[in-house]
């Protein structure tokens, strides 16, 4: 915290991207490029400069770019790490000032997300998405090089909390306390890791441990945090391509083509799905608008891209149906409600009932509320 609560301090917050965007007018935030040995200029302030492990980005993600911080950068008394869709935001919902950080380092240690609260322990969905061993190989290096942290790991891996994303804003003698304990596990880690067989999505490992021993540390020093939200700007450049691509085939009636597409980004990017990712839901929706089109020819001979097959009606088609079935499920139906039903030749009963399944897990309610809607559909 602030020695001299009189005295502003420095700050920097490094923005990561592997993208071209449009970075916060505020000078304090500072684009950095990571990866940048790997493609191409730009424009901005790479990580492949002074001490550089620009290289490893495949497997190291937004880290290459702490790295150069933690090796090149001694500019300011505190530094921060946001993304160029993510940034810690104050109670009004957008980017800190700098006068605003300097009133909270009166008081905190470190400003970073809210805590997550995961439905099961982290071991179990560290398990679920990646590979296990990899977390079992860090307990073992955190083990040997650092046993005093060793306690703290064990209850917070069997444990439902984590902080998540990387981002956060300290001061740069924690920062780099922090990047020389990090880094120490993770080339370890790194030499002890067998990728033969593991996708894009899971050569990042690096990145998604660093999450985890960030809550780690910040527990074991018992360090005082200001959690706060994080705010998304607009949406990943994957997330943008895929739904591209799946309007493309939606418009040629291909939902075979549009569901194949669907789930060769998914194999590769299994967190394309995640709200960080598919900020708007429209993936989701996607994948309902695909699963309607399949089940709907099925039964009929013809589905609901007949009708219309603009992506931007399709989506807003398919939330004003979901809207509707969600409020007739929670009793809170409205008159616009059976209207919508009545008088939509585009709603048939498959789609009712797909819907209706992704938001009533109770089988008795569910038909229920099904029957509901169909005896006022147009071709009941």
């Amino acid at each position: 915290m602030n020695g001299d609560l009189g005295l502003a301090m420095s700050i920097k917050i490094f923005t990561i991207t592997h993208k071209g965007f449009t970075p916060p007018v505020d000078s304090m935030y500072v684009p950095l490029h990571v990866g940048r040995i790997n493609g191409e200029n730009l424009g901005f302030l790479g990580d492949d400069t002074g001490d550089s492990i620009s290289q490893l980005n495949p497997y190291f993600c937004e880290l290459t770019g702490m790295y150069w911080i933690w090796k090149n950068f001694t500019e300011t008394d505190y530094v921060g790490i946001c993304h160029y869709r993510r940034y810690l935001i104050n109670e009004n919902g957008v980017v800190f000032t700098e006068n605003e950080l300097n009133k909270l380092f009166e008081k905190y240690d470190i400003i970073t997300t809210k805590l997550l609260t995961l439905p099961g322990s982290y071991y179990k969905g560290f398990g679920i998405n990646h590979h296990e061993k990899d977390l079992i190989t860090t307990e073992n290096v955190l083990r040997e090089k650092y046993p005093e942290y060793f306690k703290t790991f064990h209850e917070l891996v069997h444990g439902p909390h984590t902080y998540f994303g990387n981002i956060f804003i300290t001061s740069k003698e924690i920062y780099n306390r922090y990047c020389q304990w990090l880094f120490d596990i993770l080339f370890e880690v790194q030499k002890r890791t067998d990728f033969t067989g593991y996708n894009d999505y899971h050569r990042r490992l690096f990145g998604f441990l660093s999450e985890f021993l960030q809550t780690v540390w910040i527990f074991h020093h018992k360090l005082s945090v200001y959690e706060c939200k994080v705010g998304m700007v607009g949406e990943k450049y994957e997330t943008r391509k895929l739904k591209e691509q799946l309007a493309a085939f939606f418009e040629k009636r291909d939902y075979t083509g549009a569901k194949s597409c669907f789930l060769k980004c998914y194999e590769k990017r299994p967190d394309v799905l995640m709200e960080a990712s598919d900020v708007t839901g429209e993936l989701r929706l996607c994948m309902q608008i695909i699963s309607t089109c399949e089940f709907e020819d099925e039964a009929h001979g013809q589905c609901i891209l007949d009708i219309f097959r603009d992506y931007h009606s399709l989506i807003e088609h398919f939330n004003r149906l979901n809207s509707a079935v969600c409020r007739y499920i929670n009793g809170y139906v409205r008159p616009q409600d059976t209207t919508f039903f009545k008088e939509n030749n585009s709603i048939t009963k498959v789609s009712v009932e797909i819907a209706v399944k992704l938001f009533c897990t109770e089988s008795d309610k569910a038909q229920n509320i099904l029957d509901k809607i169909c005896i006022l559909l147009p071709d009941n």
